[in-house]
């Protein structure tokens, strides 16, 4: 099928992202927004522009009815939902598949799957991915848990089946404590999720966050594009994300590499996904793969070269992948900053007017921002501003390349974390990629203490 005009159903720095991929690509774009985003930047660039309700997520971008009203007024026969929102919805991907809109994303089936944690943790045993040891699916009581929790050894996790970002997670040290545990968790996740269900996987003690980037043509066609190193994170959410990864060699890259792509072409899987593992001396293990484009996307397109938005639009066209395995070449090292709105020491978000604004640059320096000088920033989303992605062709260089960066980049009229990432940048740890998905809290607590 011909892409011609595509609804971009998100916001901020992602829908800018897919405007000029889409633009590049002399494809039309339509942008939804609240009232309260009127005034962004990708509104203001898009062909179109279509009001789909007030600020709250749930009567705007998270409105089904909304979205597809705009597309179909709007003439659009694709939407690309970036990421959140609404972008793992299976049932919206359906919706936009019935009413013969192409869905930039996966299979609305294999959206399902890798959205429920336990199926997902099942279908990717099936598919020869490392596991966790841990509960075959949902525990549902105590004694089952006690019994589960004794075979593979203390401590154990608690998580919750649906959702994520930390919220029905809970670490138990000894068999008293389970039942306690089981129970607060199921109790977080009912709240958050609606679904109470719960599993039990081994707690690793120090573990890195290391994910791959896979792409498949929905033909049985698939190839990885390297990993990405996430462990530096606050409560679940990543901070800084870089590639390659400091701890991964080469042949690391290429086992596990084969072993993700091998995966999805058995799935058959369509689209842009990425594979998260925990990584422990040497070992890999699967927690979840997400089924659409992630935050931390250009640091791989720094180091392979490959536009992943492009990619998406082109699959969702029924187009072959344009780059096969054995062309990729991973080159250099690659790290981003998420810059948010926000208190660098207490967090709190910064919602407001920015003043000025100066976005960094320079040779290999690239910013993904809507942000500009009199943009008012809305106290309804995520605090995300923008994202400083800086490549060289030695890590350390990449490094000393991002200090001078964050150095010229300036927002002023709010708050943001750009402090606390200049300081992350001398710390020895982070120098020497010594560090794992427990060391910027560990860190703060000191620095704090």
């Amino acid at each position: 099928m011909t892409i011609s005009r595509i609804l971009i159903a998100n916001r901020g720095e992602i829908a800018l992202r897919i405007h000029r991929a889409a633009h590049e690509m002399g494809i039309e774009t339509v942008a939804v927004h609240s009232t309260a985003d009127a005034e962004a930047m990708h509104v203001r660039l898009a062909d179109h522009a279509v009001c789909i309700g007030p600020p709250p997520a749930a009567e705007s971008y998270l409105n089904h009815a909304a979205i597809i009203s705009a597309a179909e007024v709007a003439g659009c026969d694709a939407i690309h939902p970036g990421y959140g929102f609404l972008s793992e919805n299976a049932k919206f991907a359906e919706i936009v598949e019935a009413h013969d809109i192409a869905w930039i994303g996966p299979k609305p089936e294999h959206i399902r799957t890798m959205g429920d944690k336990v199926m997902a943790k099942k279908t990717a045993g099936e598919l020869g991915l490392p596991l966790v040891p841990g509960s075959d699916g949902a525990v549902s009581e105590p004694d089952e848990g006690k019994k589960i929790a004794a075979e593979i050894g203390y401590p154990v996790i608690i998580k919750a089946a649906s959702g994520g970002g930390g919220r029905g997670m809970k670490v138990c040290e000894s068999e008293d404590q389970l039942e306690t545990l089981m129970s607060q968790a199921g109790s977080e996740a009912k709240a958050a999720f609606g679904d109470a269900t719960v599993y039990i996987e081994k707690y690793l003690g120090n573990p890195r966050h290391i994910e791959f980037q896979v792409f498949g043509d929905g033909n049985g066609n698939a190839i990885h594009l390297g990993e990405r190193d996430c462990s530096l994170q606050r409560r679940h959410q990543k901070v800084l994300e870089e590639a390659p990864s400091p701890v991964i060699d080469s042949a690391q890259r290429e086992r596990m590499g084969e072993v993700c792509a091998k995966a999805m072409r058995d799935m058959g899987y369509r689209g842009a996904g990425t594979i998260e593992f925990l990584w422990e001396d040497g070992e890999f293990y699967f927690i979840e793969m997400n089924t659409r484009l992630q935050v931390e996307h250009p640091v791989t397109e720094a180091i392979t070269g490959v536009d992943l938005v492009r990619e998406q639009i082109r699959i969702a066209a029924g187009k072959p992948l344009s780059v096969k395995q054995e062309e990729l070449e991973f080159r250099g090292h690659a790290i981003e900053c998420r810059i948010n709105a926000e208190d660098p020491f207490t967090f709190a978000p910064s919602p407001g007017e920015v003043t000025y604004y100066h976005a960094a640059g320079g040779l290999h320096v690239r910013v993904d921002s809507g942000l500009y000088a009199g943009y008012r920033i809305p106290p309804y989303y995520d605090s995300m501003i923008a994202k400083l992605i800086v490549y060289g062709r030695t890590r350390e260089g990449c490094i000393m390349r991002l200090r001078r960066a964050l150095e010229e980049m300036v927002v002023e009229g709010v708050k943001t974390n750009i402090p606390l990432h200049q300081e992350l940048l001398h710390q020895t740890d982070v120098l020497h990629g010594d560090y794992s998905i427990k060391w910027l809290e560990q860190w703060l607590e000191e620095r704090e203490g």
